[in-house]
């Protein structure tokens, strides 16, 4: 039983920490390549991880994709989708995925006169699920290997683990008080018929 609770309470450790790394934002130091848009068809697998059709724009099965291709410090390559995510979740608030297009465009630099910038995003990239993060902010940045604090992310966690250990506080306080005693009368009175049982059996036995 006790290797039932653990296995339990870890998957849900697990689940929370994938929904928070997916929806919390994230920074990247980037030189842009290029942008373009694409057609996409959705399908069951990646539909998910999409965000609504623009603001003011009708969602259908199929629509026009914004990507915006860039290249890390490292050389490794990342691309981002551009979205607006409207009123819908993650509670970003985007309307203007159009102006962050033309900012994108207006970044793009070549490998010998390199433009950084910071983008701002969030979500994952899957490449097998064709699934790109989203990118919610992008602006210029002098040094590629600036250090890139996330404040928002640890006053958040910060908040969030205060209110979890808070509740879990309390809810021991209430069962120590309220549900154990019921539970332990409740032993006891099973206990009891148990050997008023056995008794009755060895007293058959007699």
């Amino acid at each position: 039983m006790t290797y039932i609770k653990w296995t339990f309470r870890l998957l849900v450790l697990a689940l929370l920490a994938a929904f928070l790394s997916y929806v919390l934002p994230q920074r990247d130091i980037v030189r842009v390549v290029s942008t373009e848009v694409i057609r996409t068809d959705f399908t069951a697998y990646n539909r998910l991880f999409y965000a609504q059709a623009d603001s003011g724009s009708a969602e259908a099965a199929t629509r026009d994709l914004r990507l915006i291709n860039t290249v890390r410090y490292n050389g490794r390559v990342m691309v981002y989708r551009n979205e607006d995510t409207g009123w819908i979740w993650p509670p970003y608030f985007k309307f203007d995925s159009s102006d962050l297009q033309a900012e994108a465009e207006d970044l793009t630099s070549t490998t010998d006169v390199p433009r950084w910038a910071v983008v701002t995003h969030y979500g994952w990239r899957i490449r097998y699920l064709t699934v790109y993060p989203n990118a919610i902010d992008i602006r210029p940045v002098a040094d590629p290997e600036a250090r890139m604090i996330p404040w928002f992310n640890i006053i958040f966690l910060t908040v969030l683990f205060a209110i979890g250990w808070a509740v879990t506080v309390r809810w021991r306080r209430f069962r120590a008080r309220r549900i154990q005693p019921r539970l332990d009368q409740i032993d006891s009175a099973i206990g009891e018929q148990r050997a008023g049982i056995s008794r009755w059996f060895r007293s058959w036995r007699r």
